[in-house]
């Protein structure tokens, strides 16, 4: 079924959002005004956005330590994310938490995690509490390629295929785990292909491609939300920046291969397919770009002007003392 053109219209405002959004605060930490890691999204907003369109605001999503796209796509505001990424007190999680903490539980998202694979088991409990819950909510986990050699990877597909949980397992393979490239660290040539050992559909899907990334998730979150349990889906992608903002860690990836994952930008793609199909014209996307570039510069002018935590706040919000 052809994907309404009112729907490929927010799909690209939330991509066009993702990597605006992502280049401001790659910027700000540049010019030192933010602390911590920043795993940037760039490159692969397609993925996130395709997924996240199909889901409902009471349907959870966890993510991981490049979890801006998500949580922008699942719907969460921009202005907290951003006051959460300048440690300030009106932020998600009050400044204390920064880039990779930030979580929504109004509007699904459980939160990023900075601990590889530790999204896999959060995310199966989650679909745990919506099957026992009775009704149609669905979970959704992405994660990366790295995550896939840990422990609670297997553990937690093993689980959700014999209570056939309805949740989406999405990998989101950018092909190095750091600076280690999956064909080094990987024995079979696709994530997916582990899926048959847990009696789960497994697909290999264009992460970069929306209507690819779309027509994959609906079957996969259609499949969840009639009960007939978890899927497996890996959308192959690239990151354009390093593994993080900063740190002292090198970019060993070949200066030729990332350029050439470039030319496969994911919005390059979406605008060229939106003029083509005639659903927008040029000056729309330039009014597009103009909203949104406004939109991200309310968000940092917010963070700016919001108050730091106080020093007694690091007693607040705890299991104890």
């Amino acid at each position: 079924m052809p994907i309404k053109n009112e729907t490929l219209k927010m799909m690209y405002r939330k991509m066009l959002t993702i990597r605006r959004f992502e280049e401001r605060a790659i910027q700000e930490y540049e010019n030192g005004n933010l602390y911590g890691f920043i795993h940037s999204y760039i490159g692969q907003e397609a993925i996130a956005v395709g997924v996240c369109s199909h889901l409902r605001i009471d349907d959870r999503i966890v993510s991981n330590h490049r979890g801006h796209g998500h949580c922008i796509a699942k719907g969460a505001d921009m202005k907290r994310m951003m006051a959460e990424i300048f440690g300030k007190k009106t932020g998600y999680c009050k400044g204390k938490g920064g880039s990779m903490h930030i979580a929504d539980f109004k509007i699904g998202m459980l939160g990023a995690n900075g601990i590889v694979c530790a999204g896999l088991p959060i995310a199966t409990g989650s679909a745990l509490a919506a099957q026992l819950e009775d009704g149609d909510r669905i979970s959704v986990v992405f994660f990366g390629d790295g995550a896939c050699g840990e422990g609670e990877f297997h553990e937690s597909l093993n689980l959700a295929s014999i209570w056939k949980l309805p949740i989406v397992f999405v990998c989101e393979n950018n092909m190095y785990g750091v600076n280690t490239a999956t064909s080094y660290s990987m024995a079979a040539e696709n994530v997916a292909d582990r899926a048959a050992a847990y009696s789960m559909p497994g697909v290999v899907a264009d992460g970069n491609n929306l209507f690819t990334v779309y027509e994959t998730a609906e079957k996969a979150v259609s499949r969840a939300r009639a009960g007939k349990g978890p899927s497996l889906i890996e959308f192959k992608t690239y990151r354009w920046r390093g593994h993080f903002e900063g740190g002292g860690i090198p970019d060993l990836r070949p200066n030729d291969e990332v350029e050439e994952w470039k030319k496969k930008c994911p919005l390059t793609f979406m605008e060229q397919q939106l003029l083509e199909m005639g659903v927008m014209h040029a000056n729309e996307l330039k009014t597009i770009n103009a909203e949104v570039m406004s939109q991200v510069q309310e968000a940092v002018e917010f963070a700016i002007n919001s108050p730091l935590p106080n020093p007694e706040d690091a007693l607040e919000d705890i299991f104890s003392k």
